[in-house]
């Protein structure tokens, strides 16, 4: 009796987080759009939860600024802002650009690097751009990774979800992606040859040439 109550609180919390992380998942692979309502009866069946359950999870993840709660209306995702998408872009440079530079090139993140740029080309051959956009984020997660702190990675997590629903608004995935599998290999090279600095020095001009183009077919789409 007193081993299953006290392991059920643990259990849920354990449950809940879970949770949270496959709904992040979703939304940095562009599975939920920004500005979709969630069926709190559909994501529970879905997600095989209890509805109490379910709704711990939106709180939190209202908190985290991923989904909203509107009174009679119920819960959505996020529509990202202007003011968002030049924050989160100011927050990578910061994180991204330290990570890069300061890295060992043999770091075992770089076999992430690899597997994302391997994913990206595959996904580009097969024209698949929505696959591309998830390469490059988890290209970007494993730069972070090189820094080797939870709580980047995790701060991180919520940045990318947040991101990809801006690039989830705009219309026209193959412009917005395919850019990056080049910038991305570009990057790798010169992290692989040991030139952390260039590389960071690429990263902070490519991050800054990402956030215009993306912010102009953001304004031309949102409006």
């Amino acid at each position: 009796m007193s081993s299953r109550r006290f392991s059920s609180p643990a259990a849920s919390v354990n449950l809940a987080d879970q949770v949270a992380d496959t709904i992040r998942r979703q939304l940095i692979d562009g599975e939920l759009r920004a500005g979709q309502r969630l069926s709190e009866a559909l994501l529970s069946e879905q997600l095989q939860i209890s509805r109490n359950t379910l709704r711990e999870v939106f709180r939190g993840l209202v908190k985290e600024g991923l989904l909203l709660h509107e009174p009679n209306r119920g819960v959505s995702v996020v529509v990202p802002s202007i003011a968002d998408i030049i924050d989160i872009y100011r927050v990578r440079r910061l994180i991204e650009c330290q990570s890069l530079e300061k890295a060992w090139p043999l770091h075992p993140a770089h076999k992430r690097l690899k597997q994302a740029m391997d994913d990206a080309t595959s996904a580009r051959a097969a024209g698949d751009w929505r696959k591309v956009g998830s390469a490059n984020m988890a290209f970007h997660a494993g730069i972070v990774a090189l820094a080797d702190s939870a709580r980047l990675s995790a701060m991180f997590a919520d940045i990318a979800a947040e991101l990809r629903l801006a690039f989830g608004l705009l219309d026209d995935p193959e412009y917005l992606h395919a850019p990056f599998v080049d910038h991305n290999a570009r990057l790798l090279q010169l992290f692989m040859d040991g030139q952390t600095s260039a590389a960071a020095r690429e990263l902070e001009a490519y991050l800054v040439q990402s956030e215009r183009m993306v912010l102009a077919v953001y304004a031309r789409e949102v409006q």
